[in-house]
């Protein structure tokens, strides 16, 4: 019913997965697309992916980690790619939140990712935290497959730059604070159609769960109850739209849960 187009489920303890699992089913979140960042998880993401049908997976390397990535990794992945199924290119962008002397190796390795993404005919998942204009002046560049823009909070104006190049854009808990007003706007106003939804799981948990809990994938059904109230709508609908979003943006999961 509920798709959760981006939780990293394998920074999860290995002894709780089964039951973040089972309980996301039981809270109707049918499907989790889980995101690789670094070299040293991708074959772990694949792994995890086989173990239960719920699960599907993208591949790629978070702009986070690039100080520890170099040309013989991009090849890794390219070989990762050809011989698996990934939904998406990602978590792949630019931060320059937590690091900025490192922009040029950033633009470097996104625009290396962004030409694996085309080259396997892939849309992306992309991170793009204080980038957004940087992050769009590459996809202008480089045309791939459309995909997600993650964790959205940029501007209408930005939102509407990015639905133009085929991208669906990702909202979750952070659009559940009371002071979220900005986001929550956006998610009342930008076209339904645009709209996808994620946990980020365990990071960017809701406003709802306390400072000790963990967000899980399960909590996408109260994120999605969430948006059809602000949205007006019946959430068991919004369930539908934003499975038909989702599998627009990742043509492959629709494909693979055939």
């Amino acid at each position: 019913m509920w798709i959760d187009s981006h939780c990293h489920l394998d920074f999860f303890p290995a002894q709780i997965i089964k039951k973040t699992i089972k309980s996301a089913k039981n809270s109707q979140v049918t499907n989790i697309v889980i995101p690789s960042v670094s070299p040293k998880n991708l074959s772990q993401v694949v792994d995890l992916a086989g173990q239960d049908d719920s699960l599907f997976y993208a591949l790629g390397f978070h702009p986070m980690y690039i100080d520890e990535i170099d040309d013989s990794d991009l090849h890794r992945l390219a070989e990762c790619v050809k011989n698996s199924l990934p939904v998406a290119i990602g978590e792949i962008g630019i931060d320059l939140f937590a690091k900025k002397d490192n922009i040029k190796k950033q633009e470097y390795f996104l625009a290396s990712q962004l030409e694996i993404a085309i080259n396997f005919d892939l849309p992306v998942i992309l991170h793009t935290r204080n980038a957004i204009d940087l992050v769009l002046k590459y996809l202008r560049r480089y045309r791939v497959k459309g995909g997600i823009a993650h964790a959205f909070n940029g501007s209408n104006q930005q939102a509407h730059q990015f639905i133009d190049l085929g991208f669906k854009l990702g909202f979750g808990g952070a659009m559940t604070y009371p002071r979220a007003k900005h986001i929550q706007r956006l998610a009342k106003e930008l076209p339904i159609e645009s709209i996808v939804l994620e946990t980020d799981a365990p990071d960017m948990p809701p406003f709802w769960l306390e400072k000790t809990q963990q967000n899980q994938p399960k909590e996408l059904e109260k994120i999605g109850t969430f948006l059809a109230q602000i949205r007006g709508l019946d959430p068991h609908k919004m369930a539908k739209i934003i499975s038909k979003n989702t599998s627009q943006a990742l043509p492959m999961l629709g494909k693979l849960c055939t």
